[in-house]
């Protein structure tokens, strides 16, 4: 019993680990325009096909090297992504910015079933697999015959969202562009008044929310094998309940949420129902709504009269 469930504590943090860097991206647009982008599930669905796109390609070429392929496909999924990021809000968003809060919603969600039919028709509705990249692991300990493993997919996916953490944390606090994304966040109007491109920082800010998607995107490859049209939807959605978990807004709160809805998820399915763990998972949403709609971290709105 403790290897299994020692076992799903390590599953579920590997799982929570890529929710938690979609849920970024939504709290990062949702901080800055007070708007939630329902296209960046689809972006993230996207960098999946990207990296098996790019994976394949360099398989023919000959590319041997796992990290040396690694490396290439994260900086072509996150460059690609990154492009249909800031496509997404010049299209979608930016003429619509002055617009009833419903109409950027609608564009949103036209955007999204775009992008799903579109990978559809080019890539095909079946699932895409690729061969294994990185096999084994380590085993930690053994327990009443049960074998609790460790393996190199999920170090890699805990290990790099460890270090975007950090690397996030530093931009967001520490930079010029962290303090006109803030700056953007509590006044546009103020900040265009002192000389901030608030334009440009709103792109910056969609281009750096779906990188981290395109991230993402490549780690799920790399450790299911298989991706298909459809991933993006219920990924997206899954994000989105850690998001408000979290705290839309709150960072912290996104990464926090997306590791509690991955545990969830993993402990459900090992020890309930694998067939209602997304049940689960939307039960919890409706619940914070209720109860905590600022989410964990999040703080409650002020409207100043």
């Amino acid at each position: 019993m403790l290897a299994h469930a020692f076992q799903q504590l390590i599953n579920g943090l590997a799982l929570g680990s890529v929710y938690g860097l979609i849920a970024i991206g939504y709290t990062m647009v949702y901080g800055i325009i007070g708007m939630i982008n329902f296209a960046h599930g689809d972006i993230y669905m996207v960098s999946a096909f990207i990296a098996v796109t790019s994976f394949t390609l360099l398989a023919a070429l000959g590319v041997t090297s796992v990290p040396l392929a690694l490396l290439i496909v994260l900086v072509v999924a996150i460059l690609l992504t990154s492009a249909y990021g800031w496509s997404v809000e010049r299209i979608a968003y930016r003429p619509l910015r002055g617009a009833p809060r419903l109409a950027p919603l609608i564009s949103a969600i036209g955007m999204s079933i775009f992008l799903q039919n579109m990978v559809q028709v080019t890539q095909g509705a079946r699932v895409k697999p690729i061969p294994p990249l990185l096999t084994g692991g380590l085993d930690l300990f053994t327990h009443d015959g049960v074998t609790v493993s460790f393996s190199y997919s999920q170090m890699l996916i805990i290990v790099v969202t460890l270090a975007l953490m950090l690397g996030f944390t530093y931009l967001i606090t520490r930079t010029s562009f962290g303090r006109q994304q803030r700056a953007c966040e509590q006044d546009r109007t103020m900040t265009a008044l002192l000389g901030i491109n608030v334009d440009r920082t709103i792109s910056l800010t969609f281009m750096i929310g779906a990188a981290l998607a395109a991230v993402a995107g490549v780690l799920v490859t790399v450790y299911y094998g298989v991706v298909d049209f459809y991933i993006g939807f219920v990924a997206g959605i899954k994000a989105f309940t850690a998001a408000v978990l979290g705290g839309v807004g709150s960072l912290p709160g996104a990464m926090l949420g997306g590791l509690i809805i991955g545990l969830l998820e993993a402990f459900w399915a090992a020890y309930l129902s694998p067939e209602y763990k997304d049940v689960a998972t939307f039960a919890i949403l409706i619940l914070v709504l209720m109860f905590r709609p600022s989410g964990l971290l999040g703080r409650p709105e002020v409207e100043k009269v």
